[in-house]
């Protein structure tokens, strides 16, 4: 079935490539609805913005602040081949006068898996048109707990939300990194909060209690995840230290590997060329929304650093061992954000237990991305466990400034 569903893909997509896309034109400019469905029968809404950009369409998923750009879109009679940047993933759909309707497939390294798709033109809205007055304000930190459906294996979060009127926007931070942009509504005494990435479908519901209090919260995740949820407003909320969850096993201070670049040329930490360096080791993988906001930023510190004596190495754990189909990924990641440093394939899958064991000197690694900051005399001095991105607005600000000042000492040592 696995192989059935990629090859029905494969053969669109390829009769995509040999026919003729004049009929681009055809799908209307403005401000879409999109709904994926899950398993459980909820739907995932987001916004797309279709306009015209150099003769070619431009989709734009909108997720509060966040403008996600998508330039492949092919159109063939009524269907439509809407390939997502960065991650394996494309939308394809039947195209009517003002609506698609089709599926979002996503390659997981073994396996496809399809989430039924739906667009309508012409509707700005997320949730609801014209949505019940909201009774109660929620701006502000929230210490929020999730658990499996079980009610076991607790997370503890932080949410942070700004509210304005019936539109709300905010982000769940984890030990891990962030939910990134999310955007919704409050409706009456009901919350709803959506985004959608080309990786990752998220939809969050809650019942507000008061200004302080939210319960029965579900989260749906692609497909089929489902968990609960409920938050208790705290100012002073916060997760562990992000530099506490991964570190060196005891006798360890360096970290030792070799693995190949995207023209398979080995690369250790121990070359010449980190000699006397500062070096950051960024575990990430190309599927990863929080590893891609990470890259965003460290190219930025690497156009700043490197003339200083830091070198950055991209260590990529993607969904698959075969190493020409991890090239491929990690390409469009390099291509995409135009990466100046050196990116490795490591030939280990993003499962965190098999990740781990290529980096034995470590404790184990807890999520992606991982930071790891070594010193000029190839020590291992401080280990941080995921990404406060722009989505969490100023506990970016904060880790941006910690982490330079801390390399700024780094420099400075003999």
């Amino acid at each position: 079935m696995i192989n059935r569903i990629r090859c029905i893909v494969t053969i669109s997509i390829l009769c995509f490539g040999l026919s003729s896309f004049n009929r681009v034109s055809a799908i209307k400019n403005g401000i879409w609805l999109a709904k994926l469905k899950t398993a459980s029968g909820q739907y995932i809404p987001f916004n797309f913005e279709l306009k015209d950009s150099a003769g070619k369409k431009l989709l734009t998923v909108i997720n509060g602040k966040e403008r996600f750009k998508v330039t492949d879109i092919k159109v063939k009679g009524d269907s439509v081949l809407i390939k997502m940047p960065l991650f394996d993933s494309e939308i394809l759909a039947a195209l009517s006068t003002d609506s698609l309707q089709g599926n979002w497939v996503r390659h997981l390294g073994n396996r496809d898996v399809k989430i039924p798709f739906s667009a309508k033109a012409n509707a700005s809205w997320r949730f609801f048109s014209s949505p019940e007055k909201a009774k109660f304000n929620i701006s502000g930190r929230w210490s929020a707990v999730f658990t499996d459906e079980n009610s076991e294996n607790k997370d503890v979060t932080v949410g942070e939300f700004k509210q304005n009127g019936n539109d709300i926007t905010g982000t769940f931070l984890t030990t891990t990194g962030d939910y990134r942009f999310l955007q919704g509504t409050v409706a009456g005494d009901n919350l709803y909060l959506s985004c959608f990435d080309g990786s990752h479908a998220f939809l969050f519901t809650g019942k507000i209690s008061n200004e302080k209090t939210i319960t029965n919260g579900k989260f749906y995740a692609g497909a089929s995840s489902v968990s609960l949820w409920n938050a208790t407003k705290d100012a002073n909320a916060k997760l562990p230290d992000a530099y506490s969850l991964t570190v060196l096993k005891p006798g360890y201070k360096k970290i030792d590997f070799t693995f190949p670049d995207l023209n398979k040329k080995p690369v250790s930490p121990a070359d010449p060329q980190f000699k006397n360096k500062v070096v950051i080791l960024q575990i990430l993988g190309s599927w990863c929304p929080n590893c891609m906001d990470e890259t965003a930023y460290m190219i930025n510190f690497y156009k700043k650093y490197h003339v200083k004596g830091v070198d950055v190495l991209g260590l990529a754990y993607e969904r698959t061992t075969d190493f020409a189909t991890s090239k491929k990924n990690v390409e469009q990641l390099k291509n995409r954000f135009n990466v100046p440093y050196d990116l490795l394939v490591t030939g280990y899958t993003s499962n965190k237990t098999e990740a781990a064991k290529s980096l034995p000197a470590l404790s184990g690694i807890v999520g992606f991305p991982t930071t790891i900051i070594i010193d000029k005399k190839g020590d291992v001095r401080k280990i941080h466990t995921g990404f406060s991105g722009p989505g969490t607005g100023d506990h970016y600000t904060e880790f941006t400034h910690e982490f330079e000042t801390l390399i700024d000492q780094l420099l400075a040592e003999k």
